[in-house]
């Protein structure tokens, strides 16, 4: 869509410069999407292009600084540096534009100039000054086809985070110089859809407008780092992790609806005897993991000194000898709908996994989003089963097996559980 730059598009920047097809060879055309009528085009020509400044209504502003890296180049003379880009995680790690024999101050060539003074902006203490700082906008060059040239990847928007003065190696006689590498903290878009639309880069760079007007039009996640600051970076930081994250509001039944209902209910059916709730964790476990593979319960463990799994089983997935199996730790907390697990808690489990296992957390509460964020960022092999899936499948299974009875349900699960076996190593159960 035009005018709308989003995360990971490549774009075709050619030298023609010309903003009238809307693609070119098969890319979208970088000039089209950025054109403003009546302004000078922005530029990708260097690492760090700072759009010119305008004398606003309310003052004088930059609309922004558009970085360029180019991986290609590093490590060679023209870029003796190596930029880290981390965007799962919302960071980049950018070297300034100082190079060996260059007689200019360190922290006075045009680009590093531009980050430094874009970079007392960004820590402005107040959001009257903060308003008006320009954002960064992050894109990488990017090769398609044989030519490493002409395509640029756009990565986001973000701002200096810390500016750092350092000494660098460079040219084949390892030579030193003295320059600057800044650690940009990169923003979540994810409620425009991880795009940016550069209305808003035209807003900022229209003198008539004021700078509370262009900000209307900025992302969500800018907004709120201009009113609540650097503490406000680790709510507005991009991390993909973020889009598997189920929030507390979706970990719970609605109030006062017929799954709280089952839920208080399976609690108190389970608050006196919490062993017991482990057979009913394994039973949901294995509707869950078994939901296009095979699974097995084993048994459950002793009531002290489990090692931190209350429940093992084994998940087969394939079949003859294109087939596997996983052993399956389970832990099953039993706690009031309201409780939150956290990360520490799930820990416990995740350090007793071996390789080729995998863990299950079944519980009637919920887990809080830092626990999840966790695990999704560390990439651990565990289910987080909460109290509305538990609640659930606990129904489903009432209403297919006794009835839409759920107590008569919880009885019979309860009832039938696997022996406890204390002896057995959790591998064992690769042998049933």
């Amino acid at each position: 869509m035009a005018g709308l730059l989003r995360v990971g598009d490549v774009f075709r920047y050619a030298s023609s410069k010309d903003a009238v097809p809307a693609d070119v060879d098969g890319f979208r055309n970088f000039w089209h999407v950025t054109d403003t009528p009546g302004r000078k085009k922005v530029l990708l020509e260097s690492g760090i292009n700072s759009i010119a400044e305008v004398a606003a209504v309310d003052g004088p502003r930059r609309a922004a600084v558009l970085i360029r890296s180019s991986p290609w180049k590093a490590g060679s003379e023209q870029t003796p540096w190596h930029d880290v880009f981390s965007l799962e995680v919302g960071h980049v790690r950018y070297f300034g534009d100082h190079k060996p024999g260059l007689a200019v101050p360190v922290g006075q060539t045009k680009g590093n100039g531009a980050l430094l003074r874009a970079f007392e902006r960004h820590r402005a203490p107040t959001a009257d000054v903060r308003r008006f700082a320009e954002p960064l906008l992050v894109f990488r060059a990017v090769r398609r086809g044989r030519s490493p040239k002409g395509h640029v990847e756009f990565c986001g928007v973000g701002l200096v985070e810390r500016a750092e003065r350092l000494v660098q190696w460079a040219g084949e006689e390892r030579d030193t110089f003295t320059n600057y590498v800044y650690d940009f903290a990169m923003l979540d878009l994810s409620a425009e859809d991880d795009c940016l639309d550069w209305r808003w880069v035209e807003a900022r760079r229209d003198p008539a407008v004021s700078v509370d007007a262009a900000l209307k039009l900025a992302p969500a996640a800018w907004r709120e780092w201009v009113g609540k600051g650097h503490a406000a970076l680790p709510r507005v930081r991009r991390r993909v992790a973020r889009s598997r994250i189920v929030k507390i509001r979706d970990q719970k039944p609605p109030s006062g609806s017929p799954e709280a209902a089952d839920l208080r209910m399976i609690h108190r059916f389970f608050n006196n005897r919490k062993h017991d709730f482990e057979a009913v964790a394994s039973a949901v476990a294995g509707r869950i993991l078994g939901d296009g593979a095979s699974y097995r319960e084993g048994w459950l463990t002793r009531r002290s000194g489990d090692g931190g799994a209350d429940f093992i089983g084994r998940v087969d997935v394939g079949r003859g000898t294109a087939g596997a199996s996983l052993v399956v730790l389970g832990q099953a907390k039993c706690v009031t709908p309201e409780t939150s697990i956290s990360a520490e808690q799930i820990a416990r489990i995740v350090a007793r996994l071996q390789r080729g296992w995998i863990g299950v957390y079944v519980t009637t509460g919920y887990f809080s989003e830092a626990a999840q964020m966790e695990m999704v960022e560390d990439r651990y092999p565990i289910s987080l089963v909460n109290g509305r899936e538990l609640a659930g499948e606990l129904r489903s299974m009432a209403n297919e097996d006794h009835n839409g009875d759920l107590v008569a349900c919880l009885e019979h699960l309860r009832a039938n559980q696997a022996a406890v076996v204390t002896e057995r190593r959790p591998e064992e159960v690769l042998l049933l």
